[in-house]
């Protein structure tokens, strides 16, 4: 599997993951901590052993896992498990076959940058799949996947109702209080505020294509600048619509 920037690193699909029972606690465990209580995998409906046993293949040195979430247009939301020995961590991006560069969306490690998705984007990459492209096409896992990237200050009064849908598919237990943990506050960094970027006079060909949301969390890849560096304006107007924010949309 090559991606770039990452072409001497031991990609691997990850899909197969997703079968170890105690996949959902090893990924979004921590995601689910509150002032209240330390996260346990029992919320998850295993135990430590499972847990383990599927963070320990999360984290692989020699096999990094990939997860591929294809939505329309023929991109691709990629997961990227950067299991470096000293500076672990995930990378949450955007790619295209016609792209120079992939588009950077959040990282989760010691020098984290988020939130990389607005609840509007997150839901519609999920309900999206390209079904001719290979990866993950099932709605409740692309959804639980891109969810650590999420930072929104405005979610809609059924959010947690969705997620605790998308738990239910996975089978996990308690989905509704999982679902509001898991939506409480974020570990990394502040729910942000998402709008279109607005005209500046000054910023002559740096400004950022319309159409697409730009984030005001200070530590967003995705905070004044384009989301993918390089590419053209219709090109743009394609991510756009891809990600449910185009004027038709």
């Amino acid at each position: 599997m090559l991606i770039q920037g990452f072409e001497n690193a031991p990609l691997v699909a990850g899909e197969e993951l997703l079968e170890l029972p105690g996949f959902w606690a090893a990924y979004l465990m921590w995601l689910s901590e509150t002032q209240e209580y330390d996260a346990v995998p029992e919320w998850f409906g295993v135990d430590g052993a499972d847990a383990a046993e599927a963070w320990e293949a999360l984290s692989d040195e020699d096999r990094w896992p990939v997860f591929r979430i294809p939505f329309a247009g023929g991109h691709t939301a990629v997961v990227l498990g950067c299991n470096l020995p000293d500076d672990p961590g995930t990378e949450y991006l955007i790619t295209h076959p016609e792209w120079g560069r992939h588009g950077r969306l959040a990282t989760l490690d010691g020098h984290q940058a988020g939130p990389g998705l607005s609840w509007r984007e997150l839901t519609h990459i999920a309900r999206t799949p390209d079904r001719t492209a290979p990866g993950i096409h099932a709605e409740h896992v692309r959804l639980l996947l891109l969810l650590p990237a999420l930072g929104d200050q405005d979610l809609p009064e059924d959010a947690p109702e969705i997620l605790s849908d998308a738990l239910a598919h996975a089978d996990l237990p308690d989905t509704l209080s999982l679902a509001q943990a898991l939506l409480a506050d974020h570990p990394l960094w502040e729910p942000a505020e998402w709008a279109f970027p607005s005209a500046s006079p000054l910023s002559g060909s740096r400004e950022p294509f319309p159409g697409i949301l730009q984030c005001d969390g200070p530590l967003s890849p995705r905070c004044g600048i384009r989301l993918a560096q390089g590419i053209t304006r219709e090109q743009s107007d394609r991510l756009a619509h891809a990600l449910g924010t185009g004027p038709a949309a």
